[in-house]
């Protein structure tokens, strides 16, 4: 049960996370007041994190592959929360895209971290259901920020909430600090976490560099599924609130009301895609097809997005919920694939370039966005590339990863390192 309680925690982290980068979106209009956004400052806002969440999203995944899960995590959290905090301090837009740039660099070792805990306390039957937890934590936080962020602006104004959330992450590291272990540091907890840990064979230690891991196909595969679905996700992510107030007409409480609706039907997405893949195995299907099932009905229902323009305001909501379920369904499955296909000692920098293909993919679709809409092009055309990536991306994931042999992904990376 240890194992359990382990990822819960976790999945709070990744809920600070969220919570943490959708308080600029969704108080843009109450922080447009003080300093005035055009829709490419926001878009560069939102590349500015996404940029060193990306960077760091690669070299997160190695410093915790260095200092462990335990350390990583503590100096990951520290430095997020107090970037987060950063930006009650801001009086320009040069200082609120210097704010967001520290954010990202933080938070981008959230997910490399969250899949190392995986790799070490979960078998590969457990996997994608414990991913599927720790990745509910994304909605958890979504959740949380509109009415948290709305009730907060309207009664302290905007700078308190990046107060109020920092401070949020900072209780987390100290619970964190005397909470966790590695199964393999404690004896106590390795016996409580047994019985699901043994009966996998434990593989030789690989030592791999991120060139050795970028000559095989399945991390290539793996970096552009996310770039292409990343960059449709962080559209939503980043974008509802302000698709809200721009093209619906709605003001912060009405935000505060209606957009953590999405974010629940993605909490619902992440544990089900999870329970859906794990119940595969465990009906003792391969894991590779309980893998790509799961991951094809994910990539199906996203195509539903490109009504959103075409339809009243309550479908809207509806329609951007089921791609909210769809995508972090095909999000807990992604981030579960290295820990099938990688050895441990490499987990956490396979993550990381995985992570870092996402955010650049989020970069270059939200710099679009942003370029589109102050030319008069409308969320038309928007909705629909964005509706049409996840499709491409399981495409990629076929024919990039045509079965799941870990024999032969370690084979093939003993001899790129050699």
């Amino acid at each position: 049960m240890r194992r359990w309680k382990i990822a819960v925690l976790v999945s709070g982290a990744i809920a600070i996370s969220y919570l943490d980068r959708q308080t600029l979106p969704v108080a843009v209009h109450a922080i447009g007041h003080d300093i005035p956004l055009s829709n490419e400052q926001f878009s560069s806002l939102q590349s500015a994190f996404l940029l060193s969440y990306a960077l760091m999203y690669a070299g997160g995944g190695r410093l915790t592959d260095i200092l462990g899960t335990r350390r990583g995590f503590i100096l990951i959290m520290l430095f997020w929360s107090l970037a987060c905090a950063s930006h009650a301090a801001a009086i320009s837009f040069s200082m609120l895209i210097a704010s967001r740039f520290l954010l990202g660099a933080g938070e981008g070792g959230g997910f490399p971290a969250a899949t190392r805990v995986v790799a070490e306390w979960f078998p590969a039957t457990e996997r994608a259901t414990a991913m599927g937890i720790i990745n509910a934590g994304t909605a958890l936080g979504a959740i949380a920020a509109p009415p948290l962020i709305a009730v907060t602006v309207s009664y302290l104004g905007w700078r308190w909430i990046f107060l109020i959330t920092g401070a949020v992450g900072l209780f987390w590291t100290i619970t964190w600090m005397f909470s966790y272990k590695a199964p393999d540091l404690n004896s106590q907890l390795f016996d409580d976490a047994a019985e699901g840990l043994p009966g996998e064979p434990q593989e030789p230690p690989v030592t791999a560099r991120w060139i050795d891991l970028l000559r095989i196909r399945e991390s290539w595969g793996l970096v552009s599924a996310k770039f292409l679905s990343d960059a449709a996700w962080y559209f939503y992510l980043f974008w509802l609130p302000k698709y809200l107030f721009d093209a619906r007409g709605f003001d912060i409480k009405k935000v505060g009301t209606f957009a953590w609706i999405p974010p629940a039907a993605a909490g619902i997405g992440c544990l089900l895609g999870g329970w859906f893949s794990s119940y595969l195995v465990r009906r003792r299907f391969p894991v590779g097809t309980a893998r790509k099932a799961a991951l094809g009905v994910s990539a199906a229902v996203m195509p539903c997005i490109v009504l959103v323009p075409h339809v009243a305001v309550s479908w809207a909501i509806a329609l951007f919920s089921v791609a909210y379920f769809g995508q972090q369904s095909w999000s807990t499955l992604v981030m579960v694939l290295p820990t099938d296909l990688f050895p441990n000692s490499v987990v956490g920098s396979i993550a990381g370039l995985i992570g870092f293909g996402g955010a650049t993919g989020g970069i270059v679709f939200g710099q679009l966005v942003g370029y589109l809409l102050d030319r008069g092009l409308g969320y038309g055309l928007v909705f629909a590339v964005a509706g049409s990536l996840h499709v491409i991306a399981f495409l990629v994931i076929l024919f990039a990863i045509p079965a799941f042999q870990a024999k032969d992904v370690m084979r093939k990376l003993s001899q790129a390192a050699a």
